[in-house]
């Protein structure tokens, strides 16, 4: 066992009995670099990455490869999910000199953690076209030994350049052009066929949907929409989504949605069911609904732990390899289902998931996707009717007989960022779907983040394992868990909600704001290491932290009154205007949020008793609606009130009837008389939103 065995990261601790000689970051393993004049060997992966595992297997546990750089390197192994720092850093140095990025990333440095090399995956000797690790080390060592300065001059000139590239900025002006070339980018590179974007490997990029969404309410461009719901049918029957347990694999190596990289990620399957979430309020589609209801059951079944935090991912590799245990053979159904149904129906069943005799994966197993089938049980072309009752059936025997195979490994970890995620999804699920679980779901895992997740003086941290609570915040997790608690406070509409996003927003500004320049950085001032402090933008698979953080500020001013914060945002949007206006689909939701700065908003104000079934109706109103606009607020009247209305002065006079609840509705600076009957507050809102 090596140095990683005391670590709390499931990633390192996989690579602890390696026979690298491997070092976590740390301050130890730079100063052996300085002492030992040696160059720094970088490995930085995740626990569910399928390429890690394999570069492990080839290489870390190699005796030829451990010698090579035990003798000259000092190796440290990072889990990219909790130093989220580290990696950023050196993927952009890896996508300056080679074009691409990816896990696992492969860095060699200086001790003063200048990079002169970097790449991803590499075999052991050369293979696939990639040169082979062990030649990279020799390469590397007789340089360090002879030519030092050339590998010095490289790391220089390289963080030069990446400073230069952070710090870059060149302001103009948003406008509706902005949208649409973003738009066009995304209509033009959109696969009508199969939906998603681009060819493979297709990743589902809810990001980009979210702002179709918008675009196509500020528009009213139906094709926006049809491109969003094209999108999400096609994932939905594709073997990217778990037809039987639920949830959606991290991305699809083909074109069709068909054969996923099976890991699941948390931050997918959150921001997903947002997605779905979404375009069930614009369509009214129950298809969508029940989307999100599935995935909400995957991840309060797999993925919650019982301290009421969310674990992190889940493993693409079993012990009998990727994808075993998630496929399946024509004989393994009708074992499974022999004994609840005739061998006709299991043959129905294989012919609407798409398993075959042939198999459409490796070693004739079959990934169960509706692709091919008739999707009338699933009401996928209708979005009304009802699952038959051979189906559940089906699914819970196969679920139950799936669980008995070896399961691949759950990354148990607690993020903050990812949790934050999670709670804005199920805080607005149970909004929409009218779910009070949910709610609860989104609350204890936000009461887990709160009270495990902080120090004593306040400070967020960023991951919490068996016990231990470490590592300073990052802005994602500022970010993130803070839009969480607005839509919590909107789900459940309790002041320590919001009292908590205040708080933390108040931290954040303290803490990442660059005064000078506007937006945040990565890091905070107090814990930057790193030859470049980034100041990330432009949003991936997950939405930045700095779009984020534009967004809680505007919804913040427009809840508290506290119109610096709604400067702040604008500030932001000014400041990254300029990368905004060279690649707009680079940036849906800084899009979004110069969307929301722009539109009139929307007040609402709902004056009346939380557990009252008027108050109730007038919210179920509200929640139905896709108002992203909009600003919901609450006055339970009486003392509490009147309490609430110092931390939300708006709601100030907006007071429920003496005997009924009222809704309170204003439109930039133009207010409705007070409404009690919910059809009038739906046709007040809908007016309004036009």
């Amino acid at each position: 066992m090596n140095r990683l065995a005391k670590s709390k990261s499931p990633y390192l601790l996989q690579h602890a009995n390696n026979l690298v000689d491997w070092y976590p970051w740390c301050d130890e393993a730079f100063e052996k670099a300085e002492a030992e004049d040696r160059p720094i060997f970088l490995s930085i992966g995740y626990s569910t990455c399928h390429w890690c595992h394999v570069m492990a297997r080839e290489s870390f546990s190699d005796p030829e490869v451990a010698k090579a750089l035990n003798e000259n390197f000092v190796s440290i192994k990072v889990d990219r999910e909790e130093r989220p720092d580290v990696d950023n850093v050196y993927q952009e140095a890896c996508l300056a000199t080679t074009g691409q990025g990816g896990w696992p990333l492969t860095v060699i440095m200086d001790a003063d953690k200048k990079p002169f090399f970097a790449g991803t995956y590499f075999p052991k000797t050369r293979r696939y076209g990639r040169p082979g690790l062990i030649e990279i080390l020799a390469k590397v060592a007789e340089t360090w030994r002879n030519d030092r300065q050339q590998l010095v001059r490289t790391g220089e000139m390289l963080t030069f350049l990446l400073r230069e590239h952070n710090e870059k900025r060149q302001e103009t002006d948003f406008s509706d052009d902005v949208l649409r070339y973003a738009y066009n980018a995304f209509k033009t590179e959109f696969d009508a066929e199969h939906g998603g974007f681009g060819h493979a490997p297709k990743f589902p990029m809810p990001v980009n949907l979210l702002f179709l969404l918008r675009y196509h309410k500020h528009t009213r461009d139906e094709s926006a929409l049809d491109i969003v719901e094209k999108t999400l049918m096609m994932m939905r029957r594709g073997g990217v989504y778990d037809q039987i347990g639920f949830g959606f694999h991290r991305y699809s190596t083909d074109h069709k949605w068909l054969t996923p990289h099976f890991e699941k990620m948390l931050y997918d399957n959150a921001l997903l069911a947002l997605a779905y979430l979404e375009t069930y309020q614009v369509t009214q589609n129950t298809f969508y609904s029940q989307v999100a209801r599935e995935i909400f059951t995957y991840l309060l079944r797999d993925m919650q732990a019982p301290d009421g935090g969310f674990a992190s991912a889940e493993d693409a590799d079993s012990e009998d390899g990727e994808g075993t245990y998630y496929t399946w053979t024509c004989d393994e159904v009708g074992e499974a289902l022999g004994e609840i149904m005739g061998s006709d129906e299991a043959k129905i069943l294989c012919r609407y998931f798409g398993i075959t005799k042939k198999g459409n994966f490796e070693k004739g197993r079959s990934i169960p996707n509706l692709l091919g089938s008739g999707t009338i049980i699933l009401g996928i072309d209708g979005g009304e009717k009802k699952e038959s009752e051979m189906l559940v059936q089906a699914r819970a025997r196969l679920l139950g007989l799936r669980a008995r195979r070896p399961r691949p490994l759950r990354d148990d970890k607690v993020l903050t960022a990812w949790n934050g995620l999670a709670i804005a999804a199920f805080a607005r699920g149970g909004r929409v779907l009218g779910e009070p679980k949910y709610v609860d779901a989104a609350e204890g895992a936000a009461e887990f983040v709160l009270k495990t997740l902080r120090r004593a003086d306040g400070r967020l941290l960023a991951r919490y394992r068996k016990g231990e609570a470490a590592i300073p915040a990052y802005l994602d997790d500022y970010a993130f868990l803070v839009q969480g608690l607005i839509e919590l406070w909107e789900a459940r509409l309790k002041s320590n909600h919001i009292q908590a996003a205040i708080e933390l927003m108040e931290q954040q500004v303290d803490l990442f704001r660059d005064e000078a320049k506007g937006g945040f950085y990565f890091t905070a001032h107090d814990s930057h290491e790193l030859p470049v402090r980034r100041k990330d933008v432009r949003d991936g698979a997950l939405p930045s932290g700095n779009s984020m953080s534009a967004h809680n500020l505007i919804r913040l001013a427009r809840l508290t009154g506290r119109e610096e914060w709604e400067r702040m945002a604008c500030e932001l949007l000014q400041t990254f205007s300029g990368n905004v206006s060279r690649y707009p689909s680079a940036f849906p939701m800084l899009l979004s949020v110069w969307l929301l700065s722009e539109i009139p908003p929307i007040e609402v104000v709902i004056a009346g008793h939380r557990d009252k079934s008027d108050t109730g109706r007038l919210l179920e109103v509200v929640n139905s609606l896709f108002l992203p606009e909009s600003t919901l607020l609450h006055n339970p009247g009486g003392i509490e009130g009147h309490d609430l209305a110092t931390l939300l002065p708006s709601i100030s006079g907006k007071e429920p009837a003496h005997d009924q609840a009222l809704a309170y509705v204003c439109q930039g600076l133009t207010c409705l008389e007070p409404i009690s009957d919910p059809n009038a507050l739906r046709d007040a809102l809908v007016c309004s939103s036009k």
